[in-house]
């Protein structure tokens, strides 16, 4: 049995979010330059997007790049923009084809006008699709995201559109960015690495982690295949006991 067959449709997760790390160690251990090994992660990008649409995943979450990432030097981030709008531009086409919705979140202020340009024109062509949605993460950072959401509850505390007492966990949630999105049920980070990396903090205070010891141009589609296999195996109680979880209570 092939190992996507091992998957049970009934059981998938609805919203699968990935920290895609490892690209410039991956072309160093090489001996090539870094953006040979983003260059060759467009690929894996590829991969995993078509397995989560072939599986029928609603909702992938791809980290692209985040605010900590304009610190690194600028050649590297001049290419990785220049990468992401011939990207953008290539792949459009197989984003209708396969009737995937892009959507990006992030300070995408920060962007150079190009890339925006070209990111608007991909998420306006696609806005019409009904398929899986693709959300890039780009010029990401959860505290950022926490605090932007924070700043605007305040205003409108200060307007009179919100009452303090009024404010809870749900009324939170829609001043977040994803507002729209249902929460991760796993998140998935490459390159061997144990870390968050500051990316959607408050989302995914119940999501499954899973850890894939491979830098991210490695990834294939049958590693997808085996964390949503692990998910599955996984009992989420989500603070609740075994017992409360298998009466459905």
């Amino acid at each position: 049995m092939e190992m996507k067959d091992q998957i049970d449709k009934k059981k998938l997760p609805v919203h699968v979010a990935v920290i895609m790390d490892g690209n410039g160690r991956w072309a160093k251990e090489k001996g090539q330059h870094r953006i040979f090994g983003h260059q060759q992660g467009v690929k894996s990008v590829r991969e995993i997007t078509e397995a989560a649409a072939e599986l029928g995943i609603r909702y992938l979450t791809l980290f692209a790049f985040s605010t900590e990432n304009w610190n690194r030097p600028k050649e590297e981030i001049s290419a990785l923009m220049s990468l992401l709008v011939t990207t953008l531009k290539s792949e459009t086409k197989t984003l209708m084809n396969n009737n995937i919705r892009l959507e990006a979140l992030g300070n995408l202020d920060l962007l150079p006008v190009q890339v925006r340009d070209g990111l608007n024109e991909t998420i306006n062509k696609t806005s019409g699709n009904t398929g899986m949605i693709l959300v890039l993460a780009l010029s990401y950072s959860a505290r950022w995201e926490i605090t932007n959401a924070a700043r605007k509850i305040a205003m409108d505390v200060r307007s009179g559109k919100l009452n303090p007492k009024d404010i809870d966990e749900q009324v939170f949630s829609q001043y977040l960015l994803t507002h729209h999105i249902p929460d991760p049920d796993i998140l998935i980070r490459t390159s061997g690495e144990y870390r968050i990396s500051n990316f959607l903090l408050w989302q995914i205070a119940y999501a499954e982690l899973y850890f894939v010891h491979k830098y991210w141009p490695d990834v294939r589609k049958s590693d997808f295949y085996r964390a949503i296999i692990d998910y599955q195996q996984r009992e989420r109680r989500f603070g609740k006991i075994s017992e409360q979880i298998q009466l459905n209570l």
